[in-house]
């Protein structure tokens, strides 16, 4: 993920996001303060995250603008080499660098992302994440597009409520995923962890067989 650390001002800025992010994944959004986070990240001036920026909310975006750069190229490029006609590969094109991000050690994301997902959804609301920048959104949008136009046999309402609950279960099992690697708790191989997300992935030139239940829901 170092492509992103351009869009960051100076170090104590790359410092305190990355706090942020571990801080908003182990406690929620609302659980942690922006001096409490400043305190973590060992800056000498409490105010320091508003110096940069400028609010909490400043502060989320920055996670994303951090953070998402990387994991859209890799989608775009796993987008090109799957079938745009095939359900399963472009369900894996989309998750495939989520699941990666969740398996590696230097950073809490899709926890963070997963934590600011329930305070969003615990208002009620009905659209993609208010939070995210323009590229995130345009990937949310695209993809959901796509298992729209795959998914033509069923009814628009069925349709969308089974897209809905892909999505959110597949960001769950991989935010349980990245805790389990940040804990150092014993857990399945990756390639089984993978199968339990309901993909079709190649590893190692083996295709894996996705979760009965999950591609029921999907077909």
């Amino acid at each position: 993920m170092n492509s992103a650390v351009s869009t960051l001002p100076s170090a104590s800025a790359r410092r305190i996001v990355e706090v942020a992010e571990r801080l908003f994944a182990m406690h929620g959004i609302d659980g942690v303060s922006l001096r409490q986070i400043a305190a973590a990240a060992g800056t000498a001036n409490n105010s320091a995250v508003n110096y940069h920026f400028g609010s909490k909310e400043g502060l989320i975006a920055a996670i994303f603008q951090y953070r998402l750069p990387q994991l859209t190229s890799e989608r775009k490029m796993l987008a090109a080499r799957s079938d745009p006609d095939d359900l399963r590969s472009r369900f894996e094109a989309y998750y495939l660098p989520v699941l990666n991000i969740a398996e590696a050690t230097d950073n809490y994301y899709v926890s963070f992302v997963e934590q600011l997902q329930r305070r969003w959804a615990s208002t009620g609301a009905s659209a993609t994440l208010p939070d995210l920048p323009t590229e995130g959104q345009h990937s949310i949008e695209d993809f959901r597009n796509d298992l729209e136009r795959l998914l033509p046999h069923l009814d628009a309402p069925l349709r969308r409520i089974r897209i809905a609950t892909a999505m959110s279960t597949s960001l769950y099992a991989a935010a349980d995923r990245e805790r389990a690697v940040a804990g150092d708790v014993e857990r399945p191989p990756f390639e089984l962890f993978v199968v339990e997300t309901g993909c079709i992935l190649r590893i190692k030139h083996v295709e894996l067989a996705a979760k009965l239940a999950c591609i029921e829901m999907l077909e």
